[in-house]
């Protein structure tokens, strides 16, 4: 039963603070909002496909070995760390000084990925501009591409498909909807926490339900609250009652 009481409790301090929470929620919502839409800038992404496959006297011979298919799988991981190290963005940073960007510039924003028991690495790269987000992934995929057979004495690295640079596609963040999703329930969170933060650090007892929680004390008498107005009302009132009591026209002569 006390269970029950506490979270008739709850309710009853979100209810009475219920219109301070919708409000922060509805702002805070708003604000996300219109900060995403309006001042976060757009964010593109190009990618290029690469493909880990047999060597180039494998392919003349028509050899199909399973072995070596897995190999390249497993090579894949390799390659993930390799393209990220200074071997291959130094080459690319100083091949194509009109990128702008170092190697540690190239290293945070180039994204490698594959999927599992495939071939197939996929190189990814975000940017404010479109263009130069392709313009970046090619030119890394291209240096890789190069370098491998200086690194690891092997030629079994081809591009699939690189970024087209003249493509207009929609940007991949900042996503409006999501973040008024989160927004709204990080509010809704905070807001209904400080509704029972405020119900908490307040000590005030306010009606006869306060006076029999805490003190343990049925309510013999209640004041009730005077405004001045009214207060100043009465007096006058008072005032002219006492005058009329003791006018002339309330004196009466007896014969």
């Amino acid at each position: 039963m006390s269970e029950e009481l506490d979270l008739r409790q709850y309710f009853q301090i979100v209810r009475k603070r219920l219109l301070l929470i919708v409000i922060f929620v509805l702002v805070c919502t708003a604000a996300a909002g219109v900060y995403t839409k309006l001042f976060k800038d757009p964010i593109y992404e190009a990618s290029t496909k690469i493909v880990v496959n047999q060597t180039s006297q494998q392919l003349s011979v028509g050899q199909l070995d399973l072995n070596q298919i897995n190999s390249n799988i497993k090579m894949i991981d390799t390659y993930k760390e390799v393209i990220k190290t200074p071997a291959i963005l130094g080459k690319v940073a100083e091949q194509y000084p009109q990128l702008g960007l170092s190697a540690k510039d190239l290293a945070g924003k180039i994204r490698v990925s594959s999927v599992n028991n495939t071939q197939v690495m996929t190189l990814a790269v975000q940017d404010i501009s479109y263009r130069h987000a392709a313009e970046t992934v090619n030119a890394i995929s291209v240096v890789f591409q190069k370098e491998i057979p200086n690194i690891f004495q092997v030629e079994n690295v081809s591009i699939l498909n690189e970024a087209p640079l003249d493509d207009q596609p929609a940007p991949v963040s900042p996503n409006v909807t999501l973040n008024i999703i989160i927004a709204f329930v990080v509010s809704l969170m905070i807001a209904v926490g400080g509704a029972f933060l405020l119900e908490y650090m307040d000590d005030t007892i306010k009606t006869e339900a306060d006076v029999e929680r805490y003190l343990g004390q049925p309510t013999l008498a209640m004041i009730a609250k005077v405004e001045a107005n009214e207060f100043q009302t009465g007096s006058s009132s008072r005032a002219q009652n006492r005058q009329k009591a003791g006018g002339l026209e309330n004196v009466t002569i007896g014969e």
